[in-house]
């Protein structure tokens, strides 16, 4: 069969199908004595698909179907002709089928065909005529019918049908709809095999699904379509937690809500749920074939719009339920918010006019109270952040919901996260008209602004537009002559100053390194000159917003490393010329752009972070690092000390500008001495620095252990060498050099771990030996020996398994059949750690697996391991044929690919 004819005629009422298929036998059925095409359309319960026995691909099942149709019609007729039997049959049944003609019989000689002709009895449908809905439900079925038969010509009232292919005909569902940026829907489609045939898009309704089984339109779907789409929903919910990391949770049948799903299939013998075969029930197994989607398929089915539609309404789910957590709105009265100072107006119908300082800290609080005398309590609300915010664009939904300083910040504003902020009016729902981020002068607090800048720009766009960010600036220095006074907002502009001044020796300077070093004095003649510390951020579109993506975006990697090596290379070559750096708040600063907040200050920042967390390629250090060894040069050369009091040496003597717990921290990690810490401990630990145990964290508390330097370090780092390192300055004061030159690469030594802006670095330990032997080659100009990496104290094996990448394996033997001895771990496998995530799980197995071990005993010291564990036979033997390495996880693997240390600008 290659043609179909069909012809509708509501006006006579008469309705006929005719194709070219193979015709029926015109022959007398030897039981029943009738011709065989008046037993098929005239009598009940006579069909060829009773046998179930017989695997089918047909639609029949009960023998009613055609015979239904001449029931409900007041005539019908068949007309069919067989080459074979060289016959064709005429036969009319009126009435609902309770009158007949007699069949009429003639002599054929031409192509096969059958066609059907009937009178639906419109009586028994309550109709008068086939009216436009009917007309326009069996058009639609003419359409299925081309959609569905492969090869086959549809015509309907003598007009070809434009429908080719399953995939043409599914396209007709998606003709004029379009994705939200304007294109077309974009269709996945794959022919499977000879029996399967499918196609998705996008549904912006709700799951949708048009589905045929044996060419029967299953308007209800069925096991076929749910057999399909668990297969296209488990692929699309990989890529959505992929994409959606931390987000909220979503469940298979909320991502299928975004689902439009075409499959048009052959299936043996269906079964279904009534005799209009709108459900298919038959159970996979007994499909007769199966359908797996390609890659190929499930890769479009990606990139058709699903994903980002499922994003978009996940991401929409996520604001209502933060909105319901903050529960903002526009109250006068707040209540439950510590340390808030909210402004009298702030609720009422002036709160257009309010701003409220969200301050950096405690201290810069009371600095902006003290201004508030000035200006007044009224329009302007104060609130202290305890840190650096949240980066919401890389946290998690649980993250955002559990951060209680960014739910705060949300009810004092009054922002609603479903409140897009797009006119004037919109901006009165809130509680403040602007915010006013007032922070320290040094990258830390440039870091701050940006993270406030971020949450707004990330959450609500427009509101940029509207002038809502704005920013306090404080001296960060000033410089005094008798009566005289002149403020500085950044370090070259007062290094302008001091290269255009002739005598600027005789003026007095003072370093301001943050907000706590003003005096209420000093707060109120800022807060009485708003004009020159209040700097408003203009928005100029796409630029200042691709700008704050780039800062603050995980996406932007890469962009963020040629963004920094940019401004490295421009500050070298400024640097050359004689140039002062560029910077951003001169003496007639009144309102910047986002684009020139995150070139020119943020980047500030983002440099600061790498010098503090990739260590120099000169002496392997980082800044905290070295001034821990600067002060200990100084002063306890010979002399012990507590950790808790060189953490407080340090800061004076080396001017160090954070917390001291950080320092202490430094100090200790310094003179750890276990497996997987240092090769070289620089200090010495006098008392308990932590074991491999617990990874050095067992360490007691600073307050009670004593360092001083190692006898060791003084050898590395010559004394000799003091006196011509680069020493930096800070107010003033000589502090540690801009690096060390140990005579050997210590930053091979015990290796450096850390994570920058744009860069980190993972440098593993190197044997100090095999490093003093290659620069012995270097000098005698030899070809240097790759090494690989070595711990002290390690006694498992490292190896190289790739280049660049290295297997490390702890040490397991097999005592007995019943019996295992672990007698070293990985590096950084803490011996905790291990037993706790490991053994512990073996030992009582888990909800997926069933216990492994019978029973452990420990050994161990705080320097060496040791697990005896038994099990049974089999599974030992099972264990070692699998391996024992793999089985009890002490095979790790440590990669030279990202070893980063800085110079000038960073280098591998």
């Amino acid at each position: 069969m290659n043609c179909i004819k069909i012809t509708i005629d509501p006006e006579n009422n008469v309705i006929s199908v005719w194709n070219n298929g193979k015709g029926i036998p015109v022959i007398e059925h030897q039981k029943e004595k009738m011709f065989v095409p008046e037993m098929i359309f005239g009598h009940l319960l006579t069909s060829s698909n009773f046998d179930d026995t017989q695997k089918k691909v047909t639609g029949g099942r009960n023998g009613y179907g055609a015979k239904l149709c001449n029931v409900f019609s007041t005539k019908f007729t068949v007309i069919t002709a067989n080459k074979e039997y060289k016959k064709k049959f005429k036969q009319t049944w009126t009435n609902n089928m309770s009158k007949k003609t007699d069949p009429k019989i003639s002599e054929f000689s031409g192509s096969d065909f059958t066609e059907i002709t009937f009178s639906p009895d419109l009586e028994k449908f309550k109709m008068t005529v086939l009216d436009k809905d009917t007309v326009a439900l069996l058009t639609r079925r003419a359409y299925d019918v081309a959609g569905v038969t492969k090869g086959v010509k549809v015509y309907l009232n003598g007009t070809k049908l434009p429908v080719n292919s399953f995939k043409s005909y599914c396209e007709l569902y998606l003709k004029d709809k379009t994705m939200d940026d304007g294109a077309p829907l974009k269709i996945a489609h794959e022919v499977v095999n000879d029996r399967w045939e499918v196609c998705l898009t996008i549904s912006e309704k709700g799951f949708q699904q048009v589905s045929f089984v044996n060419s029967i339109a299953t308007t209800k779907g069925g096991r076929h379509v749910d057999y399909i789409c668990e297969q296209v929903v488990s692929k699309l919910m990989d890529t959505v937690k992929k994409k959606n990391k931390g987000g909220v949770n979503i469940k298979p049948f909320q991502l299928k809500n975004h689902v439009w799903l075409f499959v048009n299939c052959l299936v043996e013998n269906p079964t279904f749920d009534s005799q209009t075969k709108e459900n298919m029930t038959l159970q996979a197994k007994k499909f007769g074939s199966t359908a797996s989607l390609s890659e190929k398929f499930l890769k479009g089915v990606t990139s058709c719009g699903i994903v980002d539609s499922v994003t978009t309404w996940m991401k929409f789910k996520q604001q209502s339920e933060l909105q319901k957590k903050c529960h903002s709105s526009k109250h006068s009265k707040l209540k439950g918010i510590p340390k808030l100072d909210d402004a009298n107006d702030a609720g009422t119908r002036f709160s257009r006019d309010c701003t409220l300082i969200l301050t950096e800290g405690d201290s810069a609080k009371s600095l902006a109270v003290s201004g508030l005398g000035v200006i007044g309590r009224d329009r302007y609300g104060v609130f202290p952040l305890r840190g650096k915010l949240l980066n919401v664009r890389e946290a998690s939904h649980k993250q955002i919901m559990d951060n209680a300083e960014i739910n705060n910040i949300v009810k004092i504003v009054g922002l609603q996260y479903k409140n897009k902020y797009e006119t004037e009016d919109s901006l009165k729902t809130l509680r403040y008209g602007k915010v006013m981020i007032m922070t320290d002068q040094d990258q830390d607090g440039s870091h701050i602004k940006g993270l406030l800048i971020n949450f707004i720009q990330y959450n609500w766009p427009n509101l940029l537009k509207y002038h809502f960010v704005e920013q306090f600036i404080t001296p960060i220095v000033k410089v005094s002559k008798q009566k005289e006074s002149l403020s500085f907002y950044s370090i070259p502009e007062f290094e302008e100053w001091m290269r255009d001044t002739e005598n600027w020796r005789q003026w007095k300077a003072k370093y301001y390194k943050g907000l706590g070093t003003s005096t209420m004095k000093e707060a109120k003649d800022y807060f009485s000159d708003m004009n020159r510390h209040r700097i408003m951020f203009d928005y100029h579109g796409a630029d200042d917003d691709a700008a704050i993506e780039l800062a603050f975006s995980k996406k932007k990697v890469e962009d963020r490393k040629e963004w920094l090596t940019s401004w490295l290379e421009e500050r070298k070559r400024r640097k050359e010329a004689g140039l002062s750096d560029i910077y951003l708040y001169g003496k007639n600063t009144k309102r910047v752009t986002f684009n020139d907040f995150i070139n020119k200050e943020l980047v500030l920042f983002s440099n600061a972070d790498n010098e503090r967390s990739i260590p120099s390629a000169v002496d392997g250090l980082k800044p905290g690092q070295r001034k821990v060894l600067f002060t200990a040069f100084k002063k306890y050369e010979n002399k012990e000390i507590k950790v808790a009091q060189m953490a407080g040496a340090v800061a004076e003597l080396s001017a160090y500008h954070h917390g001291e717990a950080s320092l202490m921290s430094t100090i200790i990690n310094l003179a750890q001495n276990f497996v997987g810490s240092n090769n070289i401990n620089l200090l010495q630990p006098i008392g308990q620095f932590g074991t491999r145990l617990h990874g050095g964290k067992d360490a007691a508390s600073p307050r009670y252990i004593f360092t001083t330097l190692s006898p060791l370090t003084r050898i590395l780092f010559n004394h000799c060498d003091d006196n011509l390192v680069a020493y930096q300055y800070d107010d003033n004061q000589k502090v540690e050099p801009v690096w060390y030159c140990p005579i050997i690469p210590m930053v091979l030594v015990n290796g450096s771990d850390g994570i920058g802006t744009g860069w980190s670095t993972r440098m593993p330990n190197y044997g100090a030996r095999d490093i003093v032997k290659n620069i012995k080659r270097m000098l005698q100009g030899e070809e240097i020996v790759p090494m690989i990496p070595s711990y002290k104290g390690f006694i498992g094996t490292i190896e190289e398994i790739e280049p660049n990448r290295f297997a490390v394996s702890g040490e397991i033997a097999v005592v007995d059949d019943n019996t295992i001895e672990i007698t070293e771990l990985p590096i950084r496998t803490w011996t905790q750690t291990y037993k706790e995530q490991v053994l512990e799980p073996m030992l009582h197995g888990t909800d997926k697996t069933p216990p492994l071990i019978q029973d452990y005993k420990e050994y161990h010291t705080d320097t060496t391991v040791k697990f005896v564990i038994q099990m049974a036979a089999d599974k030992l033997l099972r264990a070692e044929q699998e391996g024992l390495h793999k089985v009890f996880k002490i095979q790790t693997t440590i990669s030279q690919a990202n070893q980063m240390v800085r110079l000038n600008c960073i280098h591998i």
